[in-house]
C-alpha cells in the first residue's frame, strides 16, 4: 500500500516569534466566524473602560506662572514648544513647553496687557490699557537669562526693539501672517507698518468699541473684529473697506478662523454658545457648539481644523468636534478660576489655558493619550482599539461609558436649570404657533435665531 503525504515548511504559517509579519492563511467568510462581531463588541467595550480609566487629562502648570491673571496668551506657528503669556499686571513671559519654564519675563505695560501675538520674525507684539504697542525680542542672545522675576520691574527695557504710540487704549491686536504689518483693535481698528510709527489706516465700521481682529491666514488681506454693539465685520486690506457684517443678539467675545477652510471662522459668543461661521453667507450659522453654561471668553481652532477648544467664565475647558454640536470632552480643575484664554498647540497634541488664579496650564489634547515611545505592537493595538470604539459607538453601554465625565456641582446644577428654561422656551413657542392664525408665527431655525441682521458692502 502507497500512501502520500503532503509536506510543507512551517515558516509559511506559523508566525515568526515577536514580529508583526505573519504568513497565517485566514479564510474571511463571515460564515465560518459566528462569534467575531461578539468577540470585537467585547474588545470595544473593554477598550472604552480602559480609556476612560486612564484618562488623566492634565499635565502640569507653566514655571510658578503670574503675579495676577492671565488674559491673552500666543503660540509661535514656527515651533511646537513656544508659548507666550500675558497678565493683568501688564507682565508678559515667554516658555518653552520642554522645560515648562520660562526663557523670558518683560514689565510690558501699565495696566492690563490685552493683546499679545508672535510675529513671523520670532518676536513678540503686545499692546495694552497705557496706549502703547510695544516689540519685544525674545532671542536668548539678546536677553540676560539672569534677570530673575523681582527684577522685571526694574529692567523694563531689556529686550525691547520698539515702541508705538496710539490714541487709545488697545483691546486686541494681530499680525499679518507674512507682510510687516498688524492690525490692532480698541475705540478703532488701524492697520499699522512695522516700519512706521503711525498707523496707516483705520478700518472701523460703526462699533464702539473692537473686542478681537484676527487676521485670515489663509487668505491674508481679510481681517474679522467683532465689537461691542454684538456685530462681526470682515474687511479687506487692499480695498480699506469692510465687506460683511452680521449684527448677532448677543455680544461675541473671541474669533478663530479655521486654518484649513479659509472662509470658516468660529466666534465665541455671551449667550454660553460659540458659533460657526462661513464669510460668504452670514444670514445663518454653520454650527451651534453648546454645553458651556457661562460666557465663552476664548476659542480656538487646531491645527488639523477638526477641532475646537473653547474656555468659559464656567471655570471650564471643553474640546468639540468641528462638525458636532456637542463637546466630546471637558476640562476642570478644583483650583482652576473663570478662563480667558485657551490655545492648541501647534501639533494639536496640547492644549494651554489662562485662568485669572495666575495659572497657565497644559492639558492633553485626547486624556488617554501619552506621549512616550510606543512598539510597534502598541501602536497597531491603539489603532485597532479606536477603529473597534469606533465601529461600535452608538451601542448603548459603550455609549453610556465613552460620554460619562464628572463635572463640578456649580456647573451640573446649572446645566438642569438651563436645560428646564429652554425647554420652558421651546413649549411656549410652540404653544403660540400652535394657538395663532396659520403663518403668523414662522418656524425659524436655530441657526438663524442668532444673527439679528447682515449687511454687505
Amino acid at each position: 500500500m502507497k500512501l502520500k503525504t503532503i509536506s510543507r515548511s512551517s515558516d509559511t504559517y506559523v508566525p515568526v516569534r515577536n514580529t508583526q509579519e505573519s504568513a497565517l492563511p485566514r479564510n474571511l467568510n463571515p460564515a465560518l466566524h459566528p462569534f467575531e462581531r461578539a468577540r470585537e463588541y467585547t474588545r470595544a467595550l473593554q477598550a472604552t473602560k480602559l480609556e476612560r480609566m486612564f484618562a488623566q487629562p492634565f499635565i502640569g502648570q507653566l514655571g510658578d506662572g503670574h503675579r495676577d491673571g492671565v488674559y491673552v496668551l500666543a503660540k509661535n506657528f514656527h515651533s511646537t514648544n513656544q508659548f507666550a503669556s500675558g497678565s493683568g499686571d501688564g507682565v508678559i513671559k515667554y516658555w518653552n513647553l520642554t522645560t515648562r519654564q520660562e526663557t523670558a519675563s518683560f514689565r510690558a505695560h501699565y495696566g492690563m496687557c490685552s493683546g499679545l501675538v508672535i510675529t513671523p520674525q520670532n518676536q513678540m507684539l503686545s499692546c495694552g490699557d497705557d496706549k502703547s504697542i510695544k516689540l519685544w525680542s525674545v532671542d536668548s542672545e539678546e536677553f540676560d537669562k539672569s534677570v530673575q522675576d523681582d527684577e522685571i520691574y526694574t529692567n523694563k527695557d531689556q529686550g525691547l526693539v520698539k515702541t508705538f504710540i496710539g490714541e487709545h487704549a488697545f483691546k486686541g491686536i494681530d499680525h499679518h501672517r507674512e507682510d510687516a504689518m498688524f492690525v490692532t483693535g480698541g475705540a478703532q481698528i488701524q492697520l499699522w507698518d512695522m516700519n512706521r510709527s503711525k498707523y496707516i489706516s483705520n478700518l472701523s465700521w460703526g462699533a464702539d468699541n473692537v473686542n478681537t481682529v484676527k487676521f485670515n491666514q489663509t487668505e491674508t488681506n481679510i481681517v474679522a473684529s467683532t465689537g461691542s454693539d454684538n456685530s462681526i465685520v470682515l474687511y479687506d486690506i487692499r480695498t480699506n473697506v469692510p465687506v460683511q457684517r452680521a449684527v448677532t443678539n448677543f455680544r461675541n467675545n473671541c474669533i478663530s478662523w479655521n486654518p484649513l477652510e479659509a472662509f470658516n471662522f468660529v466666534t465665541g459668543n455671551e449667550d454660553h454658545n460659540a458659533y460657526l461661521w462661513d464669510m460668504r453667507n452670514m444670514k445663518k450659522t454653520l454650527n451651534i457648539y453648546k454645553d458651556h453654561v457661562a460666557a465663552i471668553m476664548d476659542v480656538d481652532f487646531s491645527p488639523t481644523g477638526e477641532e475646537i477648544v473653547t474656555g468659559s467664565y464656567d471655570k471650564t475647558i471643553r474640546i468639540f468636534n468641528s462638525r458636532a454640536g456637542h463637546s466630546r470632552d471637558i476640562y476642570h480643575t478644583k483650583r482652576m478660576q473663570h478662563v480667558f484664554c485657551t490655545k492648541f498647540s501647534t501639533d494639536a497634541r496640547y492644549i494651554l489655558s489662562g485662568s485669572d488664579d495666575t495659572n497657565v496650564r497644559i492639558w492633553r489634547t485626547k486624556a488617554s493619550d501619552r506621549s512616550n515611545i510606543k512598539s510597534m505592537k502598541q501602536r497597531n493595538k491603539l489603532e485597532y482599539d479606536d477603529k473597534l470604539k469606533e465601529r461600535f459607538q452608538y451601542m448603548p453601554e459603550i455609549k453610556r461609558i465613552a460620554r460619562h465625565r464628572h463635572v463640578p456641582k456649580v456647573v451640573k446644577k446649572a446645566q438642569e436649570i438651563k436645560r428646564i428654561e429652554i425647554e420652558s422656551l421651546k413649549r411656549r413657542e410652540d404653544n403660540e404657533r400652535r394657538h395663532s392664525r396659520k403663518g403668523s408665527k414662522p418656524y425659524v431655525p436655530e441657526r438663524e435665531k442668532q444673527v439679528r441682521g447682515t449687511a454687505i458692502e
